[in-house]
């Protein structure tokens, strides 16, 4: 059975809320009394700078009884990696969030200690980059990254933020019109169309949808379908 664990959210923050609100009990339930402390990667924080998403995430991550250094923060990133208990990555821009994985050296080593029971949690683009591409992201792509590939901890792509809504007088396409060219072109991978407010526990070998929103799965050959939290995912 794999010993991997992944806490997998499509946003984190639901209006009205408070940063990091709505999945707060998730990850502090995830995480446990058995972490002490976190490795947090800002890298996807691009208007914003990275010390200051570093000190939103310490506090947030303190007032649930965590500490935190931050990727960017120490010279020895890969030594600050093994001496944490459990690896968050933040949301952002996919695109830049890879760019600097790759450059800093972090996303095998971190791939390599996440394999190996290490916990790891991540909303938006830091769910993005737990799939084998970076290529189901939203963003613009404001930097070009060595490789597409990512960390590959599931086999399935996540679209985060989920939506199929389509405004009045808006020709573009839907959220669903362009996952559907999707998997046209790339048959062999199944999507998950996360929407805000859900997220994906991978725990014991087996993941799990947990929130109060349908997921839609995305799947050549097949129309879309949703899937109600609770029920099986079809990994």
């Amino acid at each position: 059975m794999s010993t991997m664990r992944l806490l997998l959210m499509s946003n984190s923050t639901m209006v009205g809320e408070k940063w990091l609100g709505w999945p707060e009990p998730h990850i502090r339930a995830f995480l446990s009394s058995a972490v002490k402390s976190v490795f947090f990667v800002p890298f996807a924080g691009v208007r914003m700078s990275w010390d200051e998403y570093a000190s939103m995430a310490r506090e947030r991550f303190g007032e649930m009884g965590y500490s935190l250094v931050a990727a960017h923060e120490t010279k020895d990133p890969h030594g600050a990696l093994g001496a944490a208990d459990a690896v968050v990555i933040g949301g952002g821009n996919t695109w830049h969030l890879v760019n600097e994985l790759y450059a800093s050296g972090l996303l095998l080593a971190i791939r390599k200690r996440v394999l190996d029971g290490y916990p790891f949690a991540g909303w938006s683009a830091g769910s993005n980059v737990a799939c084998p591409t970076l290529m189901t992201t939203n963003d613009m792509p404001v930097v070009d990254p060595p490789s597409f590939k990512t960390l590959g901890l599931v086999p399935f792509q996540i679209n985060p933020h989920f939506t199929d809504a389509h405004p009045p007088g808006h020709g573009g396409e839907t959220r669903t019109d362009r996952l559907m060219e999707f998997i046209e072109v790339n048959p062999q991978v199944t999507v998950v169309g996360l929407p805000e407010g859900d997220l994906l526990k991978v725990e014991g070998g087996k993941t799990e949808l947990v929130g109060s929103f349908p997921a839609r799965i995305f799947k050549k050959g097949k129309d879309p379908w949703d899937v109600q939290p609770g029920e099986p995912l079809p990994f």
